[in-house]
């Protein structure tokens, strides 16, 4: 990996943007003053007119440039990882929308093979299983008939076969017995998300209380909040939890947006993508796990039934979006894209902001915040 000093960029640092250089090391970087030296003399990249923020992390997506992750072999998985950093996406993980037992091993299996590759794109930092644990009555996109009870000798297994990778996992609280299973969920390494459900309030904060720490795409699949039963948005809302947001302006309405973010606060909410093989494509009939999808006017929804089935997002455009919907700064809303996600998945230590010694993941926006370049691991790939 060649040295290279990135000079005349304002760096977002302690929430706010400054003047810095930021030098770039064996994968890592560091940040100076711009008047202090380095080590060696090394190239100067020239960042003028540019901020610098800390490369976005999606914890939830399925798909992206005509790839469905439940179809995706390992030289598919690289094609996502390649256009979603350029869309600023330096880490991800790749979704798989619940499917039988042997496609959801297959698909881990391709993880793992993802991991010998040469690669160039965002970081594959693991697999986040949406289901199969989860509620019919709320299943949103997910094929009822492959929905199961609580199965924890499977979860054992597929995270066996993922050595460890399984960083993330969408279950529903109400299902019998998988309240226990959440602190062992979190033994084997998973961070728990409640999602696609009908649980009530009590059940919900049982799910909290056991080491659940996040709530899948809020608002959408899930029971909806009452004055006198406030279920589990309600507990989502009320509880120190993160929330997704699918902030595509379809899932969310700009005002619910602006709620959300009024009540849990601005460093409780991440915003995910759950994008489907159809972003970064035009509109037409695409696949999901096991279901067809048509999208129209960038609207991904069920051939079948209608419902919403994920999205057309990229992160690029999601950030575009709130500063749109919400009027706040750049500097409290890149919090969503990197900052947050990073602590939910317990990777903060190295990805998430820009510091000495973490990994240098980065991204140059420009005046009107389009991406215009993009750094992973220390080596540009836009």
């Amino acid at each position: 990996m060649k040295e290279f000093r990135i000079v005349n960029g304002m760096v977002y640092r302690n929430r706010r943007f400054e003047r810095a250089d930021i030098y770039i090391k064996k994968g890592k970087m560091y940040v100076l003053a711009p008047t202090a030296e380095t080590e060696k003399e090394v190239e100067s990249i020239d960042a003028r007119g540019k901020k610098i923020a800390p490369g976005f992390i999606d914890v939830h997506m399925h798909g992206a440039a005509g790839i469905d992750v439940n179809a995706a072999n390992a030289k598919d998985l690289e094609t996502i990882c390649r256009f979603t950093a350029c869309h600023g996406t330096t880490s991800l993980l790749c979704s798989i929308l619940t499917d039988t037992e042997q496609k959801t091993k297959w698909c881990i299996k391709q993880f793992m093979e993802h991991q010998k590759l040469e690669h160039q794109g965002a970081n594959l930092l693991g697999i986040h299983l949406e289901g199969p644990f989860l509620s019919c009555e709320y299943k949103g996109a997910m094929p009822e008939e492959l929905l199961q009870k609580r199965n924890l000798p499977l979860l054992k297994e597929y995270q066996a076969l993922a050595g460890g990778y399984i960083r993330y996992i969408t279950v529903s609280p109400e299902l019998e017995g998988i309240i226990d299973d959440i602190p062992f969920m979190k033994e084997l390494g998973m961070t728990v998300a409640i999602g696609h459900s009908g649980a009530d309030y009590e059940t919900s904060m049982r799910a909290i209380e056991k080491g659940a720490a996040s709530c899948t795409h809020i608002f959408n699949a899930m029971k909806l909040l009452h004055q006198h039963f406030p279920a589990i948005m309600g507990a989502a809302l009320e509880s120190d939890i993160f929330c997704e947001a699918i902030c595509d302006g379809k899932h969310l309405h700009p005002g619910v947006i602006r709620l959300l973010l009024k009540t849990k606060g601005i460093e409780r909410v991440v915003a995910i993508t759950d994008s489907i093989m159809a972003a970064g494509l035009p509109d037409g009939h695409y696949q999901l796990g096991v279901n067809k999808v048509i999208v129209e006017n960038g609207d991904a929804r069920l051939e079948s039934s209608g419902v919403r089935a994920g999205s057309t997002l990229t992160q690029d455009r999601a950030l575009k979006n709130l500063l749109c919907y919400t009027g706040r700064p750049l500097e409290e809303l890149l919090l969503l894209f990197t900052e947050n996600p990073a602590k939910l998945l317990h990777i903060f230590d190295t990805k998430g902001s820009i510091e000495n010694g973490k990994d240098a993941d980065l991204v140059f926006l420009d005046d009107a915040n389009d991406v215009a370049n993009v750094i992973v691991n220390g080596e540009f790939v836009k």
